[in-house]
């Protein structure tokens, strides 16, 4: 997909109107860097992987409702979606189709697909004719009525799931179980597809469960499947049309509280999200409205929370960020620390590239996050400058809890003393300080391991940086 076209000079266009030619600069140079140093091509699973699933399937228990709101679909694209669902390697589901349409040609077409194309499912479909077009949430609402599943999954009209999909879901929560967990919210990677189905490109592939970059963003989106007391008890909100399965994710994750171990992610494609005009994918500016809707639902779950946070916008649709006045510090008594970048100017061209900041350890190595990448730039799916949570943080460019700063003295040996963060009003400790031969990744690990072991959680916020010149 790295070829011009329309729809991506809109979206430049639109990028260029909303932050200026500089930072439109950037980001078109980032997207051209990394459409020429990444390729992906979608791998079906093979017939004899099709076949082992379907074996180990027929014992199993757990049911799925798969719920699709309907509204002048497609006749293509709902064959297509139907057909996916059809073709599950896993049997034990039901697919509920809840149509706003006002006349009948949708229910017309459905009658079709069942009749011509797809034969042997007719018991497994059900078709809901809705009173009225209320809505999205609304829509929803209505079908979940119909849902007998243990679990519910959300799949749009013109979408399609792998094969796959629900094994890998059925899996993931047998494994919950043998382990004494009751799984509440699973979710898969996805990617995009063309109308056509010819190409499958931009894979977002997630990590796992991560509440603040969730209040960055709904990374979660699709494949999304819940317990089904869970949704029904939570619902879908009209006010937040456009983004009502953020706003369901972001409660979903409140009403859980401590029990996030039951937020799981399925590292696999289990989703195709299909880009045609007037998508979301296809052109972000047809949906302005579900952008705002997004950024309302997340100001509402701060001011549920008690943060005192304003949400604000940044500069990608569907990407925010929360603003404490006080700092997180002040008003999150889960937070042990807070960390931000960490950057070095790139030789005599004074350009800066981020050195240090979120990090963790990989395979017995410490990791740093989007190491090495220009500081302009936003990184894979933006995750660069969103505010997430992080294992560990770099102690250059630090703030630590007042109860924890004797527990952060004996560990780095040092007095913590604070400076201001560069061009901005943060306190950070003064990295200067420390010995000059002082291992900053080795220390980082070690002081936020112990914040860990002492039940608390650490904060990566890129907003906060400093340039380190040593």
């Amino acid at each position: 997909m790295g070829k011009i076209s329309v729809a991506n000079l809109k979206k430049t266009i639109y990028y260029l109107k909303r932050n200026g030619i500089k930072n439109t600069c950037y980001a078109m140079r980032e997207r051209l860097e990394e459409r020429n140093a990444t390729s992906y091509t979608y791998a079906p699973i093979s017939e004899e992987e099709k076949r082992k699933q379907r074996e180990w399937s027929k014992d199993k228990q757990i049911r799925f409702s798969i719920v699709v709101p309907t509204y002048r679909t497609n006749e293509v694209y709902l064959y297509e979606m139907i057909q996916s669902v059809a073709e599950q390697t896993y049997p034990h589901w039901e697919l509920i189709l809840a149509d706003a349409t006002e006349d009948d040609s949708v229910k017309r077409n459905i009658d079709a697909i069942l009749c011509d194309k797809i034969t042997g499912v007719t018991d497994k479909v059900r078709y809901i004719k809705l009173a009225e077009n209320a809505g999205i949430a609304a829509n929803t609402n209505q079908a979940l009525l119909y849902a007998t599943g243990d679990y519910i999954g959300l799949l749009d009209h013109d979408d399609v799931l792998t094969e796959n999909a629900l094994y890998e879901m059925a899996l993931c929560i047998e494994e919950g179980k043998k382990q004494g967990r009751e799984l509440q919210m699973l979710y898969s990677d996805e990617d995009k597809c063309n109308g056509d189905r010819t190409k499958y490109y931009e894979p977002h592939h997630k990590e796992k469960f991560n509440l603040d970059l969730l209040l960055s963003n709904n990374y979660i989106c699709h494949f999304l499947v819940m317990k089904s007391e869970l949704i029904k008890e939570l619902g879908f909100r009209s006010r937040y049309d456009g983004a009502q399965d953020y706003d369901l994710v972001l409660r979903g994750a409140q009403k859980l509280g401590k029990q996030q171990e039951n937020i799981v992610h399925i590292s696999k494609v289990l989703y195709h999200w299909r880009c045609h005009t007037g998508s979301t994918a296809e052109n972000p500016q047809s949906k302005q409205y579900a952008y705002d809707a997004g950024l309302m639902a997340l100001q509402d779950y701060a001011d549920e929370m008690g943060y005192g946070a304003k949400a604000e916008a940044l500069k990608h649709l569907g990407f925010y960020t929360l603003r404490y006045p006080d700092g997180a510090l002040k008003v999150r008594s889960d937070l042990g620390a807070v960390g931000g970048r960490v950057l070095r100017k790139n030789g005599i061209l004074g350009t800066k590239k981020l050195i240090g900041g979120r990090m963790d350890i990989c395979d017995k190595r410490v990791r740093v996050y989007y190491e090495n990448i220009p500081a302009a730039y936003s990184g894979y799916m933006h995750r660069a400058v969103l505010t997430q949570q992080a294992e560990a943080v770099d102690i250059r460019c630090i703030q630590v809890r007042g109860e924890c700063r004797e527990l952060f003295e004996q560990i780095i040996g040092v007095p913590y003393k604070e400076i201001y963060a560069d061009g901005n009003q943060d306190l950070i400790f003064d990295a200067s300080i420390l010995p000059r031969d002082t291992d900053y990744k080795a220390v980082s690990i070690k002081f936020c391991e112990a914040l860990q072991k002492a039940g608390l959680s650490i904060l990566y916020q890129p907003q906060m940086e400093i340039t380190w010149k040593t």
